[in-house]
């Protein structure tokens, strides 16, 4: 008998919007976003709530809106969450092979896998995502599955993200407010990922770089696992802060500027040149050199990345790139910084956009919809962790883990 679509939602609770997608999963596992509703943000700030009603407010109008578009109830969500507290670690577990005949069994491998889990996190921390890399055997690399293979010891590495539980708990508490569940949060450089990312840049080694309002999240790849990912407090609105301050002017004709002539790397036509400011309300005209403003918003850039590289570069996590370097979020749209980010990574870089998802193309096109597209198919994948759980009973639930970790790669 055919089963019927399942529909599931990713909630992005962001800096400058909050944005909910619909997806639905048909009969043959395929993702369609059907829907799609955002609001901008007011109580968020560095990616964190810091205002309840204010959020409370915007995601309730984030969700209606999805829901008028998909023709849905939506009762719980998949919700994305980042924030400074967030960090990783790679950590390596070791399991000797007792056995007689040195036949490595699965409680062997379960064993490893445990041991690798089982890492040093601060007392009032907690995972988020947990996914191994392939495994090890007496020195050999990557290997996929060690049951029946021959061997005195299993290692296996694993990635964890982790953050700190009480801000955690924040997002969660206010989307259950509205009497809507949380089945589940992500990373949201994770939901980044996995929405804009194919199976053969994960491969090759690819960085992926989410830069919003508040926050710039990063996720590297390499053999197709995650590396190392971690998040930097500063996004799209310190550039604005940056002219603000740089050109004497308020923040909101700041954040105009930067939307209409901004620009990561100062072009050759704004050398000499200035631009003249319409008279507002309590604001008089103003002439500014447009040089200036671009050397400003520039310099605020180069130094997200290059921040974003030295953390990488301390993890390892720059040694293969095959796959580049790919940019999402709203900040991902100022003109050059594709070509700024490849002089600091010395790779190629791209823009990053929905791929292997079907649905609205306007939203698939766009670069700050990456993040609530990705925790959709992290969604997706959840519920058919869950389906084949049920038809099929828990006794495949440990290998259906496995084979979710390898496809997903997170």
């Amino acid at each position: 008998m055919p089963k019927s679509s399942t529909v599931v939602v990713g909630l992005e609770v962001g800096t400058s919007k909050v944005c909910a997608v619909v997806g639905e999963i048909n009969d043959s596992e395929e993702l369609n976003i059907i829907g799609i509703g955002q609001c901008r943000s007011r109580g968020v700030r560095k990616g964190e709530v810091v205002d309840s009603s204010r959020a409370e407010e915007d995601i309730r109008t984030a969700i209606a809106e999805a829901e008028q578009m998909a023709d849905v109830e939506i009762r719980s969500v998949y919700l994305g969450v980042t924030g400074s507290h967030i960090d990783s670690i790679l950590n390596r577990g070791v399991h000797p092979v007792v056995s007689v005949d040195r036949e490595i069994t699965r409680e062997d491998v379960d064993d490893a896998i445990k041991n690798a889990r089982a890492v040093r996190l601060p007392s009032d921390n907690e995972i988020i995502h947990a996914t191994r890399h392939h495994f090890m055997i007496d020195g050999q690399d990557g290997v996929v599955d060690p049951v029946g293979r021959f061997g005195s010891r299993v290692e296996v590495d694993m990635h964890v993200i982790h953050g700190n539980f009480n801000r955690l708990q924040n997002p969660i508490r206010t989307v259950k407010s509205l009497q809507i569940d949380v089945d589940a949060v992500a990373f949201t450089g994770l939901g980044s990922a996995l929405s804009v990312l194919t199976a053969d840049q994960r491969k090759m080694g690819t960085i992926v770089i989410d830069m919003g309002g508040g926050v710039t999240n990063y996720v590297a790849y390499a053999g197709g696992a995650v590396r190392h990912a971690g998040v930097l407090a500063v996004g799209g609105d310190h550039v604005t802060n940056d002219l603000a301050y740089g050109l004497k002017t308020p923040l909101k004709r700041a954040e105009q500027l930067k939307i209409d002539y901004g620009s990561a790397l100062v072009s050759d036509s704004a050398r000499g040149q200035s631009i003249t400011t319409a008279a507002e309300l309590g604001m008089p005209a103003r002439t500014i050199n447009l040089e200036h403003l671009q050397h400003i918003a520039s310099l605020r850039l180069e130094e997200m990345l290059q921040l974003v590289a030295q953390d990488l570069e301390r993890h390892d996590a720059l040694s293969s790139l095959g796959g580049g370097v790919v940019l999402c979020g709203g900040v991902a749209r100022t003109p050059r910084l594709l070509e700024l980010a490849e002089r600091v990574f010395h790779v190629p870089a791209s823009l990053g956009r929905a791929n292997s998802i079907s649905g609205i193309k306007s939203a698939l096109d766009q670069p700050e919809f990456a993040t609530a597209i990705g925790l959709v198919r992290f969604a997706s994948f959840h519920e058919k962790r869950k389906n084949v759980s049920t038809t099929f009973g828990q006794s495949l639930k440990h290998t259906l883990n496995g084979f979710l970790r390898r496809a997903m790669i997170l």
